[in-house]
Formats: structure tokens, C-alpha cells, sequence
């Protein structure tokens, strides 16, 4: 019995390590089947791993990490499909059903003896020490850190493709042709590249390197960059289209979203198919049809676009256009040039009807006057109550409009009965618990102190932590040392429980319910930059809506037109709660280049609009006149000043849509990103001139809310003594 016990025991051995073979051991000859998805080979500290996997019910053989798949080999896979690592050295996937070869990597009879995945997540083909063929050198969707992505690379994921430009810029198109997205660069990144290419830093930054420059250049931050515990990043072209950063910590299997390029999902091309209509619930796009004339082109995937119920051919002659209010038909290069007309809106609706090669058109409606003719071919659809634009569609008549969207009005009325009861019981017990909470907490001082500890450990970690009321008025005193105020509330300084000072905002007037006001803070708190101030936490209780953040020594709001720190500094502390804010800085902006406010009408602007004045010497590259006088005695640098110009006529834009988010603002005035030339603002109406001005004075107002040490001669204080009010109002014009 003991030889057969012994073969028993050799036989174990071998099945076990056949089933994980070590990186170094992966010779020609070796097999993984997708019959049996346990076996697999593995780096040397099985962080990654290369076998088959299920993605949705379908087969495919890929590098994972934490069961997430990092690179792919080909396309979807058999039951009966297996890998090889041929004699010859090729590496390939072939269907067990068919003997198709699904995927290989063409490196037969180049004298490869071995294979290896490291710890970096590289598989690599070795003649020798010497790599013949890499998984870094051919990429599919993703990229780790540690990898070169260059010139003559490509991510793919469906119809969607990136590619880096050999101006050092990533692009992101559909099908090869349609560019519906191209990366911006550092204003650093002057010279002419020689070799570019892109690199993820472990830390989280993406960089971009070429033998011209000295260093590698910072191009994007994740949200969690430089947190240094045990998380893979990586950067990933989704199948919706998008470019994303990723984070995922080691053994949670898990990843997360940290940064997008796309930050408007609708906006990739393509994203609902030929004919779809992309549009918003809640936060989360979905995909639907024009109206009832079409269908779907598959009902189990809204994603494939839609079809006409009735083709075109078959009404030739009474044809008729539907229209969809707040559309607009993505167009991006090369359809840009080749479909923009002028015409107003009845010519934009009209044009396309009587043209028989035009299927959809859309008027912007934006004070262009500019019009889109789109032809067949595919057509993407963006809907949004935000878009000013006005679209339509060629139709077989009738046109049979969406129903609306309140139908099945019974069935809700009873969903709404049985969640009432199930919410009133859900709440109650809540409250007894809530209840019971509050007794123990109110009566243990103890229990109170580690709870402010441990909130303070959110704020290591990065998240903003949640105050409440009474330990906020606990670390102000009583809100008893004041640093300044604005127009949106006071700042005081406080001591929290880990000894740290912080400055805490109360705000006041700010006019909206818990859900946006916690959507802001992560807003905020998610944006980083060595330049920008730290949104450590906030408080909303009841009414109650404070904001702390790192205490800044030296607030002095001298330099702010001078350096880019206090700049930064001013912008990450002013509440920004809607692009209407945006206008609002906008105007303090220039009103602090210029010392002038910017609905001032006088002799000295030609009797118009300071702010419409400014932009024609602008034009002129007559920065000198727009700037304040008083500046002459201080050592202005009038790049810096140029571009805070230039970005305060992007943000006191007319239309909404056309200016530019907060961090993107900063980034301009930071000179991460280049600047365009911004369009001429258009004069306001009188009502919205009114309500303007009075967001500007707050936000005027709100400048000196961070100024705790300013010398006597601050800006502030010279606006206050002989500032804007010194100047001529407009009482000599007519």
C-alpha cells in the first residue's frame, strides 16, 4: 500500500502545481484551458495574474488584479478554447470548437525560450534576458503604472480608440474618425517633442515625458494622487468612451472612479448609438429613442441606437421634421466644418426638409447663429434641459411624440403607499436608535472626544469630515475669534480635536437643500492642487451650513493679483455653488485688474459698460489701459495679468453653457492649461444686470473673508478708501 500511497501523494503535488505555476517556470509547451478556470499563471508576489475569466457570461483569457481585468488577449473565447505557449515560441488562443485562432503574437521563430508575468503586471516573451514581445509593448484598453504608452500605441475598447498625438496631446475618437476629445496641455510644454509619451505615476499623477524636457510633465491628477497606501492605479478606456483613472485597493476587488476626461458622458460620440438620444436620470445617462417613430434597435441594450418604424424612402415628398426641445446633434471634427451653416431656426428645421440628402439638423441657438445639417451615416443625440438648442428629426409622418413621462399613475400611487409605510416604520426605528445614540453620546464625555478623533481620521485619509454644530461652536468658542467676513458669511478661527487650526466659514444666504450642498463639498473636497486650499469638513445640521478648511497664516489679499498661490487661494475659499458664481468671480476678477467696477459707464469708456470697453482695448492689445493705475507702483507680472483678463471674459459669458467650470478656472489661472481667445461679452438685460451686481458685491465683499493678517495697505482696503467707488459712474453719459 505504501508505493500507491506515494503516487497518490506525487499525483497531488503535480495537479496543484500545475494549477499555479510561478512566473520564472512559464515555458514553451505550457497550456491553460478554459475548461478549468482555476489554473493560471502568476506574478512572483501574486499581485497579477494571466488565465481565463467570465466578463458577462463571455470567455475571454486575461492579466488580472484582484479579479480585474488589465489586459486582454483578443477577442471572446469558446468553452473549449485554450492558450498556448507554443514550441516556436508563439503565444496564441484558439477555440477549442472551431480551431480558429481567436488572438496571437506572431513571435514564432524569433527564439523565444520563456515567459514571465512580473510584479508590474508586464507579460513578457524572452529570448534569453532579451523581451521579444510585452503586454506593456501592446496594450489593450489599459494602462498601469510603469508602463510606456507612446506614439505608436493605441487603446481600443469597442469603436472607440486613444491614441497619443506627436504634439504630446491624447485623443480620444469614434469608428477612427470622428475626435470627440483631446487632452490639454501644460502651458509649460513649449518646445517642439521629438518622442513623446505618457506615463502613470504609482502616485497617481499622469505625466508626460520626452527627450526635450528636463523632467516629465504633470498633465493629470486622480482625485486620491500621492496617497501612498497599498492601491493599484491604472488608466482605462471604457466601452462607454471614456478615459478614466482608476484606483483599486489590494484585496478589495474593487474599483474606483478618480478622475474622467469626458466629464459629460453625453458628450461622447456615439455613446446611445445611430439615432439615440442620450440624456440624464438623476446623475446616471440613459439611452432612449427620438419619439415613437422609431424603435430600439435591440430592447435588451438601449446602447445600440434606433431605427425608423417607417424608412424615409417611403414617404418621399411628405416628409415632415419632429422637433425635440434642448437637443443638439454632436458634432465635432472633421463633421464640424463640412455640416455648419448660418441660418436661423425656421431656416435650420426647412434646409434639412427640403434636402434630400439631410436627415436631422440642429439649431444651436447659442448667438452664433450657426446650424448643423447632418447627413446619413450615424447621428449622435444630447438632450438636456441645461442646452439652449433646438433639434430635429426627418420623419414619415405622423409624428408621434414620447408619452409622457407621468404614465402609470395608479401603479405609483400604490408604490407610493407601500413605501410610505415601509419608510414611517424604517424611520421610527431610526429614531429610537437615533434617540438612544444622543442620551449615550450627551452623557459621556469620553464617547464625544473619540468620536471627534475619529473624524479627524477622515481628514488624514483625504475625505471631508462631517462636524457637527456644537463641536464647531466647541472649536471657535463660541465663534468668538472672527478673521473677517463677506458676503457670504464670517470666518473664525478654531482649534479642532487633533490640536489643528482651521478656519471655518458660516455661511449665510446660501439658499439650497442637504443633498446639493453635500454634492458641492465633494465637489470641492475632490479637487487637489498643491496651490489650492483644503476643504478639511463641513456641518449641515438643520440650518446651520459651515465649511472648515485649513488655516491659511498669511491670508494678505496684496498678492493675490501678483502670485498664484493667494490666487488659488481666493478661488478654492469663495463658496462656488452654480456658473452664475462663476460669472459673479468673473466680474470681482476684473474688478480687482482694473479697480473699476464693471457696469461703470463714463466718458473715459466711451459711455459703455466698463466691462464691454475693456474687451474692445482687450482686442486692441491695449492691456495697459484696463488695468488699475494704482499698479504702477508695484512689480505686476502682466502675463499673470493678461490671463486673469482673459479668464474674466470667459466667466461673465452670457450664456451659461459657455463658461467654464471652477477647476478649470483655476487651472487657466494657474497656466496648466492654454487659454483661447474668449468670445466678446454681450451686454446683459437690465434685470439680470441688477441681480449680477449684487452676486458681485458679495463675492467683493467675500475677498477679504481669508485676509486675517493683511498690512494696512491691502487691496482690499485700497477698494474700500479710493478704489471703484472713485471713479466716474456714469453721470456725465447720456
Amino acid at each position: 500500500m505504501k508505493p500507491t500511497s506515494s503516487v497518490l501523494l506525487l499525483s497531488s503535488l503535480f495537479l496543484s502545481l500545475s494549477s499555479w505555476i510561478s512566473a520564472a517556470d512559464i515555458l514553451p509547451g505550457s497550456t491553460l484551458y478554459a475548461s478549468n478556470p482555476t489554473q493560471f499563471w502568476s506574478s512572483p508576489n501574486n499581485t497579477f495574474s494571466l488565465g481565463f475569466i467570465t466578463d458577462k457570461l463571455t470567455r475571454f483569457v486575461a492579466i488580472t488584479y484582484d479579479d480585474i481585468p488589465i489586459w486582454k488577449a483578443g477577442g471572446a473565447a469558446d468553452p473549449a478554447a485554450s492558450f498556448q505557449f507554443l514550441q516556436d515560441g508563439n503565444l496564441r488562443l484558439v477555440n477549442g470548437s472551431t480551431g480558429i485562432v481567436v488572438w496571437q503574437s506572431d513571435t514564432a521563430g524569433r527564439g523565444v525560450s520563456s515567459a514571465s508575468l512580473d510584479d508590474s503586471g508586464n507579460f513578457v516573451l524572452k529570448n534569453g534576458t532579451t523581451s521579444v514581445w510585452s503586454s506593456f509593448d501592446n496594450p489593450s484598453d489599459t494602462i498601469l503604472p510603469r508602463q510606456n504608452f507612446s506614439l505608436n500605441r493605441t487603446l481600443r475598447s469597442g469603436l472607440y480608440d486613444l491614441r497619443l498625438l506627436d504634439t504630446g496631446k491624447l485623443r480620444l475618437r469614434w469608428n477612427g474618425s470622428i475626435v470627440y476629445w483631446n487632452s490639454e496641455l501644460n502651458s509649460s510644454v513649449t518646445a517642439n517633442l521629438t518622442s513623446p509619451s505618457i506615463g502613470l505615476q504609482p502616485t497617481g499623477v499622469l505625466t508626460l515625458s520626452d527627450p526635450t524636457f528636463l523632467g516629465a510633465v504633470d498633465i493629470v491628477y486622480s482625485s486620491d494622487y500621492a496617497d501612498v497606501s497599498d492601491v493599484l492605479r491604472f488608466v482605462k478606456l471604457d466601452s462607454d468612451g471614456n478615459l478614466r483613472i482608476y484606483s483599486s485597493a489590494r484585496g478589495s476587488g474593487t474599483q474606483i472612479v478618480r478622475w474622467a476626461a469626458v466629464s459629460d458622458q453625453c458628450q461622447v460620440f456615439g455613446y446611445c448609438g445611430d439615432l439615440g438620444v442620450c440624456s440624464y436620470s438623476n446623475s446616471t445617462p440613459v439611452c432612449a429613442c427620438p419619439s415613437r417613430n422609431f424603435d430600439l434597435v435591440d430592447p435588451k441594450d438601449t446602447r445600440k441606437g434606433c431605427k425608423r418604424k417607417v424608412e424615409l424612402e417611403n414617404c418621399v415628398g411628405t416628409a415632415t421634421m419632429l422637433q425635440l426641445d434642448h437637443a443638439k446633434f454632436l458634432t465635432y471634427p472633421p463633421e464640424l466644418s463640412s455640416q455648419k451653416f448660418d441660418v436661423g431656426i425656421t431656416g435650420c428645421s426647412e434646409n434639412c426638409l427640403r434636402n434630400a440628402a439631410c436627415i436631422a439638423s440642429t439649431s444651436l441657438a447659442d448667438g452664433t447663429g450657426d446650424c448643423y445639417l447632418k447627413v446619413p451615416g450615424f447621428v449622435s443625440t444630447y438632450q438636456s434641459p441645461a442646452l439652449p438648442s433646438t433639434s430635429f428629426v426627418k420623419v414619415c409622418p405622423p409624428v408621434l411624440n414620447n408619452p409622457p413621462a407621468s404614465s402609470g399613475k395608479g401603479w405609483r400611487l400604490r408604490a407610493w403607499i407601500v413605501a410610505a409605510v415601509v419608510l414611517s416604520t424604517i424611520l421610527g426605528l431610526v429614531m429610537v436608535e437615533g434617540g438612544l445614540w444622543c442620551w449615550c453620546f450627551r452623557n459621556s464625555p469620553k464617547l464625544s472626544a473619540l468620536s471627534s478623533q475619529y473624524a479627524l481620521l477622515e481628514y488624514a485619509s483625504g475625505a471631508p469630515v462631517q462636524f457637527s454644530y456644537k463641536e464647531l461652536q466647541r472649536a471657535t468658542k463660541g465663534f468668538k475669534e472672527k478673521l473677517g467676513a463677506g458676503g457670504f458669511g464670517a470666518v473664525y478661527r478654531a482649534t479642532l480635536a487633533n490640536r489643528s487650526i482651521a478656519a471655518v466659514k458660516q455661511l449665510e444666504g446660501i439658499e439650497q437643500g442637504e443633498k446639493q450642498f453635500r454634492m458641492e463639498v465633494a465637489t470641492i473636497s475632490s479637487t487637489h492642487h498643491l496651490n489650492l486650499v483644503r476643504l478639511i469638513g463641513f456641518c449641515s445640521e438643520g440650518r446651520h451650513r459651515l465649511l472648515v478648511y485649513e488655516f491659511m497664516k498669511n491670508g494678505s489679499l496684496d498678492n493675490f493679483v501678483f502670485t498664484r498661490e493667494d490666487q488659488s487661494e481666493w478661488l478654492a475659499n469663495l463658496p462656488i455653488t452654480s456658473k452664475s458664481d462663476v460669472y459673479s468671480y468673473g466680474m470681482v476678477l476684473l474688478e480687482i485688474v482694473s479697480g473699476r467696477r464693471n457696469y461703470e459707464v463714463s466718458p473715459e469708456t466711451n459711455c459703455k459698460k466698463f466691462s464691454l470697453w475693456a474687451y474692445e482695448e482687450f482686442e486692441k492689445s491695449n492691456v495697459e489701459a484696463i488695468v488699475d493705475k494704482r499698479l504702477s507702483s508695484y512689480e505686476v507680472d502682466m502675463e499673470q495679468v493678461m490671463r486673469a483678463i482673459q479668464v474674466s471674459f470667459w466667466c461673465i459669458q452670457e450664456q451659461p453653457s459657455q463658461r467654464p467650470m471652477m477647476g478649470k478656472v483655476v487651472q487657466m489661472l494657474e497656466g496648466i492649461i492654454e487659454i483661447e481667445k474668449p468670445p466678446a461679452p454681450k451686454a446683459a438685460t437690465e434685470g439680470s444686470v441688477s441681480g449680477t451686481s449684487a452676486n458681485v458685491s458679495s463675492s467683493v465683499s467675500a475677498l477679504s473673508t481669508f485676509a486675517a493678517s493683511a498690512p494696512a495697505r491691502s487691496l482690499s482696503s485700497s477698494f474700500q478708501t479710493a478704489g471703484i467707488s472713485s471713479y466716474a459712474s456714469g453721470k456725465e453719459c447720456r
